[in-house]
Order: structure tokens, then C-alpha cells, then sequence
């Protein structure tokens, strides 16, 4: 099993980070996912109710990343932040994309919460997994653009395996080779904060939430972090 770890620099640099690792194995992401499909309806009730709103640009848990996006070069408001991205477009639209049942509830947990979400297929990664500066050699197939081949700026965040970046601007978009599909059987979702002392108990209880939605439908199920002080874990 692959490693993940968070490189000094990085934590370094933002040192309140906390990143939840919620792992699921044993995925059948072909049968029904009424718990997944709930959640999506819950929050478009919510919000065709006006009984709430997505984080945007200028709460506090959006803000941090806007913040951590200017530090190494990227202008938060043309590449966003996923959560951000997310939030923008189903306030507009008013409903939440369905692309497969693990995504649509790591997407529910994310915009219900205001935290950056992701989630890579662990048979279609290669080696450790390292979160840190891009030193612009590297490259990166977006989602969805399996013919595309990007070179990440040096200095920006990256998450990265012996064969490429997995996603770029630190969440701003995943890889196109470990994206999770409804075939996929081990999978590793991710949420993030850069404010722990504030978001730490926010995180831990959205990584509990995704793991309720995966568990009736995963062999098995489980959640570490990674921070400053936790800098590896084994997943």
C-alpha cells in the first residue's frame, strides 16, 4: 500500500495544515447509493429553501486557500480552489453534478462543510504519493483530458506519485490517470484544511460523514491524517 506523506517545506509554510485520508476497499460503486443520492438532494433543498448558502470566497475556510493560492503564484480567483469552484457553480445552477456514487458523496461532504475534496484510485497509483513544491519538470494529464499534457508551474503545491502530479494548484483539479470511476475498488478520498486550530474538529467529523457514506457499500473503511506532526501515513 502506497504511502502519502507531506513534505517539511510544505507544512513549513503552512503549518496549521490537517488533511484527513478516509480509505475504502472493496468499493461496488455499481449498485444503488440511496445515502449518496439523499445527501445531493438534501443540500439542493437546503438551498432552493434559502436555508443555506456554500462557503464562498469570503468565509474564512475558502479565504485560507485564496491566501495559500497567491503564495506560490496561482490567482485563486481564475483557478480555484475545488470547494470554491464547486460552491460557485451549484449556487448558480442550483442542483450538484452526479458523476458516480463514491465521487457525488465526497462532492456532498466537501460543499457541506467548505473543504477541498479529492479522491484517487489506488490501483492507478504509482509508488508514494508526496504533497509538495513542483519543481516544473513534472506532468499532469487533467480530468477528463486524457490526451492533455500540462508541466505544473516550479514552486506550486502538487500531489505527486513516481509517475506524475495528481492534481495541481494543491486541489484545484485531479489527474485524468487516477481519477475514481464506478469500477474502481480501492480508493483514497481526501479532505483538507489550512486551518486546523479552528477547522481540526470540522474535518475529523466531515472525514466520519464520507466514511458513513461508504461504508454500506466498501469491505472496509478507515481514516488517518496527515499534518505537521503526522508528516507520513500509510494507507
Amino acid at each position: 500500500m502506497p504511502a502519502f506523506r507531506i513534505a517539511p517545506a510544505v507544512t513549513d509554510a503552512f503549518p496549521d495544515t490537517l488533511i484527513a485520508l478516509v480509505t475504502a476497499t472493496g468499493l461496488r460503486g455499481r449498485e444503488p447509493w440511496p445515502e449518496a443520492a439523499a445527501a445531493l438532494a438534501d443540500l439542493e433543498q437546503r438551498l432552493a429553501g434559502g436555508a443555506w448558502q456554500p462557503a464562498d470566497e469570503t468565509d474564512p475556510r475558502i479565504e485560507a486557500w485564496h491566501t495559500a493560492y497567491r503564495s506560490f503564484g496561482t490567482n485563486p480567483r481564475r483557478i480555484r480552489p475545488s470547494v470554491d469552484a464547486l460552491g460557485r457553480r451549484f449556487a448558480k445552477r442550483g442542483t450538484l453534478p452526479r458523476i458516480n456514487p463514491a465521487v457525488d458523496s465526497y462532492n456532498a461532504v466537501s460543499v457541506r462543510h467548505g473543504l477541498p475534496a479529492g479522491a484517487f484510485d489506488l490501483d492507478r497509483v504509482d509508488g508514494d504519493v508526496d504533497i509538495r513544491y513542483a519543481d516544473g519538470g513534472e506532468e499532469f494529464t487533467p480530468l477528463g483530458e486524457p490526451d492533455a499534457v500540462e508541466n505544473p508551474k516550479p514552486g506550486e503545491i502538487v500531489y505527486a506519485d513516481t509517475t506524475g502530479v495528481l492534481t495541481r494548484h494543491w486541489n484545484h483539479r485531479d489527474a485524468h490517470r487516477t481519477r475514481v470511476t464506478e469500477d474502481s475498488d480501492r480508493v483514497v478520498f481526501v479532505l483538507e484544511t489550512l486551518r486546523a486550530g479552528h477547522d481540526g474538529d470540522l474535518v475529523r467529523g466531515a472525514a466520519e460523514e464520507l466514511r458513513g457514506l461508504l461504508g454500506p457499500h466498501a469491505e472496509r473503511t478507515a481514516v488517518r491524517y496527515l499534518g505537521p506532526a503526522d508528516p507520513k501515513a500509510d494507507v
